[in-house]
C-alpha cells in the first residue's frame, strides 16, 4: 500500500514540474531589473498625466481650485519641469527650471511638453541601465549625493502626488478624470 502512494506522489511532482516548466516556457512571471522597474513605474505615472492633459478642457487650463494653488496648467508644467530637472542631472548637464506658464500658453504646448519631459527622462532611465541607475548623483534640491534609480522613483512619487492633486481639479470642476471612468 505505501508503494502506490509513492508511486502517486512521485507522478505529482513530474507533473507539476512540468507544467511548471511550460509556464516558464510560454513566458510566465518575468523579474524585472531596477531600470525595467522604475521605467515601467515612470511610463505609468506618465501616460495618466498625459492622459489628463490631453482631456482637460483647454478653457479650463488655468482653473484653480482656491487662489492660492496653482493652475491646472500650472501644475502639468511643475510635473514636467521637475522631470526636466532629474534627465538634466542623469546626464550630468546643469538644470534650467523652465516651466513657466508664460513659455506654454496653449493647451497643446503643455501637452506637447509633458510629454517631452517624460520621453526624454524614459530615454535617460533606458540608456543609463541598471549600473548607471546605480550611480550616485547630487539632488538638484536637497543637494544630497543619492543613487539615480533613488532620484528617479523621487519623481516618479512627485508626478503621483500631482496626479492625486489634478484628480480633485477635476471633480472640483465637475468633471470625472480618465482613470476613473468606466472602460470601454
Amino acid at each position: 500500500m505505501l508503494l502506490p502512494m509513492k508511486n502517486r506522489l512521485a507522478r505529482t511532482v513530474l507533473v507539476a514540474s512540468l507544467l511548471t516548466s511550460v509556464t516558464w516556457a510560454q513566458g510566465g512571471p518575468k523579474t524585472l531589473t531596477s531600470c525595467q522597474a522604475v521605467l515601467e513605474s515612470w511610463n505609468d505615472v506618465g501616460r495618466k498625466l498625459i492622459a489628463m492633459a490631453e482631456d482637460f478642457p483647454e478653457d479650463k487650463y488655468d482653473f484653480k481650485p482656491v487662489p492660492a494653488q496653482r493652475s491646472f496648467a500650472e501644475q502639468l508644467l511643475h510635473a514636467a519641469g521637475s522631470n526636466d530637472l532629474f534627465t538634466a542631472v542623469a546626464k550630468g548637464e546643469k538644470p534650467v527650471d523652465d516651466e513657466s506658464r508664460a513659455h506654454y500658453m496653449t493647451k497643446a504646448a503643455v501637452v506637447a511638453y509633458l510629454k517631452k519631459s517624460f520621453a526624454d527622462g524614459a530615454a535617460v532611465i533606458k540608456a543609463r541601465g541598471d549600473a548607471g541607475m546605480a550611480k550616485t548623483v547630487v539632488s538638484f534640491e536637497s543637494h544630497e549625493t543619492l543613487p539615480l534609480l533613488d532620484l528617479a522613483y523621487e519623481l516618479v512619487e512627485h508626478s503621483g502626488e500631482h496626479y492625486g492633486q489634478l484628480v480633485v481639479y477635476y471633480r472640483v470642476a465637475g468633471l470625472v478624470p480618465p482613470e476613473s471612468r468606466p472602460q470601454k
